[in-house]
């Protein structure tokens, strides 16, 4: 590597762009250092600054042979520094952007679909329940929880005293609970 170390950034560009390995880290150690302090001041994070020193020469032993620098090739590793630095920092804006988001998201309890789709299968059950049930029970339970009247109501109604209206909504309800509670089980 001593031999590499005599050849000018022109010359090791040159060579870099035959895919020199020997060349490209010449110039890997002549630059690493600097362009470390570079990027470390611009985005104030030394993981970051090293990812994107890591991916500055990464990109340029992949593209050696496509390589043009019409300036210094301290001048073309600094601007690439700079580049990639931009990147970085739009990478990190749209993370920022995306974890606000999906906070604002959270927050504004958006996620409750589950919660929903298992109200609406509650009242399906609930319906379906109620269709199974004695027609009479159904009538009264229909009218009570339904239609919102009042047993004295319901029993002018349909011609049936009150405690035969409280008898088939207490029978109702216990039929309701029963059913439910088996759903919610198999749900479960």
């Amino acid at each position: 590597m001593a031999k590499y170390s005599k050849y000018t950034d022109h010359e090791l560009t040159e060579l870099l762009r035959l895919k020199d390995h020997g060349a490209f880290t010449e110039i890997y150690d002549r630059y690493v250092g600097l362009l470390y302090l570079h990027a470390l001041k611009m985005v104030k994070d030394e993981q970051e600054a090293e990812d994107i020193i890591h991916e500055l020469f990464t990109s340029i032993w992949i593209n050696a042979t496509e390589i043009t620098i019409n300036v210094t090739l301290s001048a073309y590793l600094y601007r690439g520094v700079k580049n990639k630095v931009i990147n970085a920092l739009a990478r990190q804006k749209v993370r920022k952007i995306y974890l606000e988001s999906l906070q604002c998201y959270i927050d504004a309890g958006d996620w409750n679909t589950d919660e929903s789709v298992r109200a609406r299968e509650l009242a399906y059950q609930i319906e379906k329940e109620v269709a199974l049930m004695p027609k009479k029970m159904r009538e009264v339970f229909e009218l009570s929880r339904i239609a919102g009247l009042s047993h004295k109501q319901i029993s002018e109604q349909l011609n049936i005293s009150d405690k035969t209206v409280k008898k088939q909504i207490n029978n109702a309800l216990k039929l309701l609970r029963l059913r439910i509670n088996i759903f919610f089980t198999l749900l479960l």
